[in-house]
């Protein structure tokens, strides 16, 4: 007979776990916080961001003035992983998490984080047109901490739109797939999600170049990006110190996860980047520099 344990039961177990991954974090988090590092990779450590971010956003955090301890993420699914997660419970920041499903909802009542903590979970699916008075309806405004954008999708262009908020550190998701070179982005749809926009999943988002173009327009420096090649840190350029400035070529890391699928949704572990590049040439993409929409398959011609 196979015997049940009450979920009751196995719960001191879960926040034993817990507790001792909170300890292993807070012990690394003073160690980054008096290092001084050449690339902003050798601070990496997860906790519950999905790759390293933890351990960066920590190192950030201890190089530039903060005066608003204050993030705000969106695109935090159920927010189990998420880049602001060990602010919100480590350094006892507020916050305001925003993702187009309600398992964020759940999981920060499930997990008592948003009465232990000043911390906002709102459904909502956010766009250029709603971004800015998202944030103002949850008294957000001003100066910020911290800012993560993940929406697989828009993401150049919301970052474009906000203007309510003045992060001082931003961290932005970008496709490796599209290179070091040229700033290119999934061209404006509100209503644009990744899974339905190409059967491979690889179609999405912005280049890090095109990142960086727009982090110069808004007064940002680009800091690196974390070691699985998906996370562009950027530092606003009045606070940074000396904080080395990289360009995207410079700061590019490609990624090794793999997540094409075919058109059974199936993954297909597409490995090199030509071939994943040629899997959405058909695609269409803008050049955020001149403003030309311009297919993949001609735009990267000299990689294909």
């Amino acid at each position: 007979m196979v015997r049940r344990v009450a979920s009751y039961a196995l719960e001191p177990l879960l926040q034993g776990q817990e507790t001792s991954t909170l300890l292993l974090g807070r012990l690394n988090a003073r160690a980054v916080s008096s290092e001084r590092y050449r690339s902003i990779q050798q601070a990496e450590f997860k906790v519950y961001s999905q790759w390293g971010e933890d351990g960066i956003i920590q190192y950030l955090i201890h190089k530039v003035p903060i005066a608003d301890q204050s993030f705000i993420e969106f695109g935090v699914e159920s927010y189990a992983e998420s880049n602001t997660r060990f602010l919100l419970v480590n350094d006892n920041w507020r916050g305001l998490v925003i993702d187009g499903g309600s398992r964020h909802v759940k999981f920060t009542e499930q997990r008592q984080l948003r009465w232990r903590h000043s911390l906002d979970a709102k459904t909502a699916f956010v766009t250029r047109e709603n971004v800015n008075s998202l944030f103002e309806e949850a008294g957000f405004t001003g100066d910020l901490g911290l800012l993560s954008i993940d929406i697989d999708g828009n993401d150049y262009w919301v970052w474009e739109a906000v203007h309510v908020v003045n992060p001082r550190i931003v961290v932005v998701e970008y496709n490796a797939t599209f290179g070091a070179n040229l700033a290119v982005s999934v061209p404006y749809d509100p209503q644009f999600q990744r899974t339905q926009a190409h059967s491979s999943t690889l179609y999405w988002g912005v280049s890090l170049a095109a990142l960086c173009h727009l982090g110069r327009k808004k007064g940002y420096r680009f800091v690196g990006s974390n070691s699985a090649g998906n996370n562009a840190f950027f530092v606003r350029e009045d606070i940074a110190g000396d904080l080395p400035a990289l360009s995207a070529q410079d700061g590019y890391m490609e990624a090794r996860f793999r997540e094409s699928r075919n058109a059974d949704g199936q993954l297909t572990y597409l490995t090199a980047r030509r071939d994943r590049l040629l899997a959405i040439a058909d695609q269409n993409v803008v050049d955020v520099v001149s403003g030309e929409l311009v297919s993949i398959r001609t735009h990267f011609a000299a990689e294909l």
